[in-house]
């Protein structure tokens, strides 16, 4: 886990200049997805915080993210944001948090890096009141041949930089206990929005 930790410290440096492409690509997306929030919001793997101009005026945010070094850089950004913000270091598959705390969770590109998806996604469920919403934006193994095929070959080569390019996002959240209520492809069947409740 120090690895992992070390491995997101070193690239808070130049992540993001990294995300520029990603953001002017697919920040509408973003902020269509994350306008559902309500009440009392868990960002969680807030990175530097890109994400935050990308939620509705005045809620109560508190983003998380394990890596000391992305914490430090999201605090920078914190002003930028018209409502209550906190951000935290903490880890998503062992939270602090009483159980069902927040209205809305939102994650964007998470699952991809957290090690144990569904244990991670299991916290979500527990600290999220019942009925509250679970709003996505991640990309996936894709489930066309060869593609798919192909990210797992590359995966391994990936997982060294980060992130694992092969997730079953989809089936991590309906592990977890979740009901999904809609998920939408964003680019082929790789980046997708997930919206779901915890029933």
């Amino acid at each position: 886990m120090n690895d992992h930790i070390a491995r997101w410290n070193s690239a808070s440096k130049c992540f993001d200049l990294a995300n520029v492409g990603i953001e002017r690509r697919y920040g509408k997306y973003k902020r269509e997805l994350f306008t559902k929030c309500q009440g009392k919001v868990l960002l969680v793997a807030a990175g530097t915080g890109l994400d935050f101009p990308y939620f509705p005026e005045g809620l109560e945010i508190t983003a998380i993210d394990f890596s000391p070094k992305m914490v430090e850089k999201a605090r920078e950004k914190m002003g930028g944001y018209s409502g209550k913000l906190e951000v935290v270091e903490a880890d998503v598959m062992s939270l602090d948090f009483p159980g069902k705390s927040f209205d809305t969770v939102a994650t964007s590109c998470t699952f991809c890096s957290v090690p144990d998806p569904v244990k991670g996604l299991k916290e979500i469920y527990r600290v999220l009141k019942p009925h509250g919403r679970l709003l996505m934006f991640e990309h996936v193994r894709a489930g066309a041949m060869p593609l798919g095929a192909m990210m797992d070959i590359m995966t391994p080569l990936f997982r060294k930089f980060g992130p694992e390019i092969n997730r079953r996002t989809g089936e991590n959240v309906r592990k977890a206990g979740f009901t999904i209520t809609r998920e939408y492809n964003v680019y082929l069947d790789m980046v997708k929005l997930f919206e779901a409740v915890r029933p």
